[in-house]
């Protein structure tokens, strides 16, 4: 399979083409052959989309956008089984977890669909300043016009959708560039749209490296907003490159979940496996870090490595597999440098830490120290420490010492201690009894500090793709004969 970049709806895949292989990252079977875009084909993406927003998507109507979402939305779950199939092949997500992938993008597609004909709009009381008398102000939501989305690749289709779905919601054009190492469900995404009667023009696909193409998608004057799901390091440059254009960005994280000691450790010793192991600790929100009061200490990681070694290690496109590879070898020799690293300096391995190919064995740490990388830092891998606490303001202060605040978890039956807890987390979102991993594509989603800036989740990504604009009329009295 070879493909290529989409533009105006023709695909450029010529032999004379850079070519990237995607290899499956268990088997490394060849997946799909990439013929590379060029930075003269990002321009061209961009000029194609900033001619298709003033000729068609700023003019179409908000029912025809939604029927087209809505549309996308059937035509996708007709194509579960695809879908799924393509991104346990390229990103090695287990069969389970890839369908679930799936069916969170129809219902992100059909609340896109929603929304889009829900852009209300506020009259403003004119006349309660002085002078305001006989005025009529109202506001109105106004696309932007060119949003470059950059994707990750561990949620390729659900991720994707969360920038693609609310900027044609609104009547905005995308140039979508993806990860290079999960571009086929991209790709299939883009022809289905297209096939779901969205303009070709108004979602056009530049398939290449970010190292090439990041930067003249970026910085060209015709991009109106950046939306970006990535690391830290790269989000910075965004920021710096991206200039007076809007931008959100969604960075990392190493989520803190509290667990308090009037909780029964049976019932949230499974949820915490797979918020720690699901996609091979892949997810941005993955819990990270796990602090527990002490008295129930032993018996919650006594359960919890019981757990986890119960786990069905092996072939993503096996039905029964709970746990599959990381996404390429790099990236798990990077996490087992990081577990080597933290048990040099006194830390523990409960259970895993083996490093096969691109297999890293699920891996519970005890006695980490806050400097160490494991804690301090994004893992983005199957590592997740393990910590005792005494009391609620340790808890808090050990939760918010970090330069992330995304998601966190807080497990007790104490309803005022809950809330207060949850106030007190420097966080963008709090779940009280629930796991840090947990996300709805329709609540607000985003971090604090250095988590990222801006918001996702439908209606309030809509409100990250448009411009409030003012529209004030004086209404001049008539004069009477």
């Amino acid at each position: 399979m070879r493909i290529g970049s989409i533009i105006n709806g023709r695909e450029f895949k010529e032999e004379t083409r850079e070519r990237m292989e995607v290899r499956n990252p268990f088997t490394q079977e060849l997946v799909a052959e990439l013929a590379l875009a060029t930075e003269k084909d990002v321009n061209k993406a961009v000029e194609q989309s900033y001619q298709t927003f003033h000729k068609k998507m700023k003019k179409m109507p908000a029912y025809e956008r939604s029927d087209i979402l809505r549309n996308a939305a059937d035509l996708l779950l007709e194509r579960k089984e695809s879908f799924a199939e393509m991104i346990a092949k390229e990103a090695g997500k287990p069969l389970k977890y890839s369908r679930g992938e799936v069916e969170r993008a129809v219902q992100l597609l059909k609340f896109a669909s929603e929304n889009a004909k829900d852009l209300t709009s506020e009259v403003i009381p004119m006349d309660a300043a002085i002078g305001g008398e006989n005025r009529l102000g109202f506001t109105k939501r106004v696309p932007l016009g060119v949003v470059a989305a950059i994707t990750p690749f561990n949620f390729p289709l659900n991720l994707s959708l969360h920038k693609i779905a609310p900027a044609i919601a609104v009547g905005n054009t995308v140039v979508f560039k993806p990860a290079e190492k999960t571009p086929v469900s991209a790709y299939m995404l883009v022809k289905l749209l297209h096939e779901a009667g969205l303009p070709q023009g108004a979602l056009n696909l530049v398939i290449g490296t970010g190292e090439e193409l990041g930067d003249p998608l970026i910085t060209h004057d015709q991009v109106h907003k950046v939306t970006f799901t990535g690391s830290l390091p790269v989000g910075k440059h965004i920021r710096e490159k991206a200039g007076f254009k809007k931008v959100t960005l969604e960075l990392g994280s190493n989520s803190p979940n509290i667990l308090f000691e009037d909780v029964e450790v049976g019932d949230v010793v499974n949820d915490l496996v797979k918020g720690a192991f699901a996609f091979s600790g892949q997810v941005c929100i993955s819990a990270q870090r796990i602090y527990v009061q002490k008295s129930i200490y032993d018996s919650f990681l006594n359960e919890y490595i019981r757990k986890t070694e119960s786990l069905k290690i092996g072939n993503p496109l096996d039905e029964e597999t709970d746990f599959g590879p990381m996404i390429n070898k790099e990236a798990a020799e990077r996490a087992k440098l990081w577990i080597d690293d933290a048990v040099s300096n006194g830390a523990q391995v409960e259970t895993g830490g083996k490093l096969e190919g691109t297999l890293l064995a699920p891996t519970i740490m005890t006695h980490v120290k806050s400097d160490m990388k494991v804690i301090a830092e994004e893992v983005f891998a199957p590592i997740v420490s393990v910590i005792p606490f005494d009391t609620e303001e340790e808890a808090v202060k050990l939760s918010n010492d970090s330069i992330y605040g995304l998601q966190a978890g807080v497990f007790t039956n104490d309803l005022n201690r809950a809330l207060r807890v949850a106030d007190q987390l420097e966080m963008g979102g709090v779940w009280i009894n629930e796991i840090s991993t947990y996300r709805q594509d329709n609540h607000p989603y985003g971090g604090v500090k250095q988590s990222g800036v801006g918001r996702e989740g439908v209606k309030y990504a809509i409100e990250e793709m448009t411009e409030i604009k003012f529209i004030g009329v004086h209404l001049h009295k008539r004069k009477c004969n």
